[in-house]
């Protein structure tokens, strides 16, 4: 039995089930370690993995009673972005680090925003309908109606990772960026051609805007009718974050009574989407289903990157990128809460 025991539920991957940990036992190569799978399911889980050293966090919700029935683990290693799967307030009272991978697929990410905000600014789904439905006349008439994309305002609700790879690539269309972050200083924005803005400022003046907040409880919810209020009626919404961060009953009314023009979406609050989401049959919404991390080196970068902070754990080390509040300022995920959302920048 290896010394350093790592325990992830079975079956359990964003593409292929129980598709095997090659990617992930690279870094642990000459570590004793080893990766064991246990029940997919709280009760199943917790009888088996009580002694881990390490969770592979992966394909079930991880709870404040999964997490305190850990006797000796070290750490908890998320294979993606999002940590809104492990309750890290538990992990947190408990000592264990919580990790992500915060950098792997941002490129892919951003290119998906753009992809998104052309598609929709285009009218690429409404055009493509037109050629097949032998409507070819109607598509220079209705781009006629539209301004040019360059001199028009690109606004960032948060200014991460994400949206600082977004911002580099609009800068190129000729896009006048704005943004929101109580978290981030206005220096980090001014880098990158950004003007600091309040969320008010980023809602009422911006011809697109663009949500990349967390999925953090305080930002549950964020965006509400009040704010979908404040935007231009010709505005894109563009979400490439979590879905959760948005009341979607409020986005839908919004796009039905023409408070804002269109919403490009790659995230949905229930994912995937019942049949009687009224989303699915509106025509002034373009979708994808939350594939905007995906490209070829999705799972080996993002299974690498799990393996190197399960062996810096096994070696005795502090991980990459620990989430935890309690070690924030080691960590680019931001906390946002509830009191700093209608505050400026510098909050």
């Amino acid at each position: 039995m290896a010394k350093f025991k790592i325990f992830t539920p079975a079956g359990a991957s964003f593409t292929v089930a129980g598709g095997g940990y090659d990617y992930e036992m690279e870094p642990l190569e000459g570590l004793d370690a080893e990766i064991i799978e246990a029940p997919a399911t709280e009760d199943g889980f917790i009888a088996a993995a009580k002694d881990a050293d390490a969770i592979y966090a992966k394909g079930m919700p991880f709870t404040k009673k999964v997490i305190d029935s850990l006797t000796r683990c070290k750490l908890i290693a998320l294979g993606s972005v999002g940590v809104d799967s492990v309750d890290v307030a538990a992990a947190t009272a408990r000592g264990i680090p919580v990790t992500n991978c915060p950098d792997t697929f941002i490129e892919e990410v951003a290119d998906h925003a753009m992809t998104l905000l052309l598609a929709g600014f285009r009218r690429v789904i409404e055009q493509d309908r037109m050629v097949r439905e032998g409507r070819w006349g109607e598509g220079r008439p209705a781009l006629l109606q539209i301004p040019r994309l360059w001199g028009q305002t690109l606004g960032f609700i948060a200014f991460g990772h994400v949206a600082r790879a977004v911002a580099l690539r609009a800068k190129a269309f000729g896009l006048r960026l704005i943004a929101y972050d109580p978290f981030i200083e206005e220096l980090v924005m001014t880098q990158y051609g950004v003007q600091p803005a309040t969320l008010s400022e980023v809602l009422s003046q911006s011809d697109f805007v663009s949500m990349h907040a967390p999925a953090t409880p305080e930002a549950q919810g964020m965006l509400k009718e009040k704010h979908f209020k404040q935007m231009k009626p010709t505005a894109i919404f563009i979400n490439t974050g979590r879905g959760p961060t948005v009341d979607e009953a409020a986005l839908i009314k919004a796009l039905q009574e023409g408070w804002i023009a269109h919403a490009a979406l790659d995230v949905l609050e229930v994912e995937p989407p019942g049949n009687n989401n009224p989303i699915l049959s509106m025509t002034n919404v373009t979708l994808s289903p939350h594939n905007a991390s995906a490209s070829a080196r999705f799972d080996p970068a993002r299974k690498r990157r799990v393996g190197q902070e399960l062996a810096l754990s096994a070696m005795g080390k502090w991980p990459m990128s620990c989430v935890n509040p309690a070690v924030l300022a080691k960590s680019d995920l931001r906390r946002w809460q509830p009191v700093s959302m209608e505050r400026g920048p510098n909050s």
